[in-house]
Order: structure tokens, then sequence, then C-alpha cells
């Protein structure tokens, strides 16, 4: 699974580089730009990629030490 995550986060790093929404001036539901709607979702897909590595990437043991510090 952890390899899956590195792959993910190459193709975010990927995604994040919108260079073919430069000069898109499309309206997207008539009024929000392209490239705004465009980071929109990206902040979406972002928050999304977080919470799967918080969910498969944590490495365990830094739970097993915390509990045992209590």
């Amino acid at each position: 699974m952890r390899w899956a995550l590195v792959v993910w986060i190459v193709v975010m790093i990927g995604l994040h580089q919108d260079i073919w929404n430069w000069t898109n001036k499309t309206l997207v539901f008539g009024f929000l730009p392209m490239g705004l709607a465009y980071h929109l979702f990206y902040a979406l897909l972002a928050s999304a990629t977080m919470w799967l590595l918080v969910r498969f990437g944590w490495p365990a043991y830094l739970d097993e030490l915390e509990s045992e510090s209590e």
C-alpha cells in the first residue's frame, strides 16, 4: 500500500503543475474561471490524499511509543 501512496503523491505533484489551464478562459458554472475551479478540485483531492496518507501510511510504531509513554 505504501508504494501506491508514493505513486499517488508523484501523480499529485504532476497534477499540481496545471500549465494547460494558463490560457483557458472557460467559465465553470458561468462565473468561476477554469483555473480557479481546477484548484478547488485539486484542494479537495489534496485533502483526500492527506486522509489516505494518515489512514494507510502512518507508521504503527509511533502510536506504540505514545502508549508506552503514558
